[in-house]
């Protein structure tokens, strides 16, 4: 192929808007592509883009012909998977599930990444935009946002959180969540969603934030108590819980985001193939029933507006970061 030529462009990706894209479209013809089983690497075993991945890898498979497997790479924040990804062969086989973190934190928190999120990736969509969750265990003595900061400042230091990682998307919730709140708490990483949700469900910390994809479940069965949601709005998968701000932090805000992307210089017949068969997978009932029961939408992105909201993304949380004064070793 010409290396001279990127599919993705992220001068052009700057200059793009971010409309929404909401209808099938046509599928782009890449004759020779795919030819055998294709991989998505994302998360750990249990987490939001584990389960995202699963989801949509099973039907990728149908609408490509051909197998999709997903391979859990949690690592360092997910930076061990992301740089697999970046150095793979820009053939359309290999995929990333990209998320808050590898896009927009981990450049910010840590010296090294091994990779660029900005020029070692074709975007190709958003996929999946929605609120967090905090939980508490049943066993802690907390019911309401409030009656947590509450426990939390009367045991200063004592009370910790859960997280999949260090730098992910639920991490820096909780981060937020501790200075909005004024709240000193012990942050425990784990490796990967499913290890998480274990110490969570066994009492072994005191709260986690996640995607309510991986804890509605346990919500429902009263495994744990969900105190609030991290968003700007109450989600309809549960009503009846408040949003953080609401709650008792007001000014508190957090939506997560996860999206599909492939190394760089992946040729753009196979980036527009993708990107159609996600949109007509998204289009379906079936999919707006999936991703509301997990809290979230959609929230597809073209790809050029995709790479648009990448960039915006990391500038944003850079300078969050920045003032927070948060880095990782």
């Amino acid at each position: 192929m010409d290396t001279g030529r990127r599919s993705c462009t992220f001068a052009a990706l700057a200059a793009a808007g971010l409309a929404v894209v909401g209808a099938p479209v046509a599928r782009a013809q890449a004759p020779t592509w795919p030819s055998r089983p294709l991989k998505i690497v994302a998360g750990g075993v249990g987490s939001v883009t584990d389960i995202r991945g699963r989801w949509l890898a099973e039907r990728l498979s149908s609408a490509l012909g051909q197998p999709v497997i997903v391979e859990n790479n949690a690592a360092a924040g997910g930076n061990v998977g992301a740089e697999t990804v970046a150095r793979s062969a820009p053939d359309g086989y290999t995929l990333l599930l990209i998320h808050q973190g590898t896009a927009a934190f981990n450049p910010h928190l840590f010296a090294r990444t091994g990779y660029d999120p900005l020029t070692d990736f074709a975007p190709i969509t958003r996929w999946g935009y929605g609120s967090l969750l905090l939980t508490v265990a049943p066993g802690v003595p907390a019911t309401s946002v409030r009656e947590l900061v509450a426990l939390a400042k009367a045991k200063p230091g004592e009370l910790n959180f859960a997280s999949p990682g260090i730098g992910t998307p639920p991490h820096l919730a909780s981060e937020l969540f501790k200075r909005a709140a004024g709240i000193d708490a012990v942050h425990v990483p784990y490796k990967g969603g499913g290890a998480m949700m274990a110490a969570l469900l066994a009492g072994q910390v005191t709260w986690a934030i996640e995607g309510l994809t991986a804890q509605l479940p346990q919500v429902r069965a009263g495994s744990l108590r969900a105190l609030g949601v991290t968003g700007a709005q109450r989600s309809p998968s549960l009503p009846d819980v408040p949003t953080i701000a609401e709650a008792g932090v007001p000014g508190y805000e957090f939506a997560g985001w996860t999206g599909i992307a492939a190394p760089a210089n992946t040729p753009r017949p196979v980036i527009d193939r993708l990107y159609a068969e996600i949109v007509n997978i998204s289009s379906t009932q079936d999919a707006r029933i999936w991703f509301a029961n997990g809290g979230a939408e959609p929230g597809l992105l073209a790809p050029e507006a995709f790479g648009a909201f990448i960039r915006s993304e990391n500038m944003r949380w850079g300078q969050v970061i920045r003032e927070a004064g948060i880095r990782m070793e």
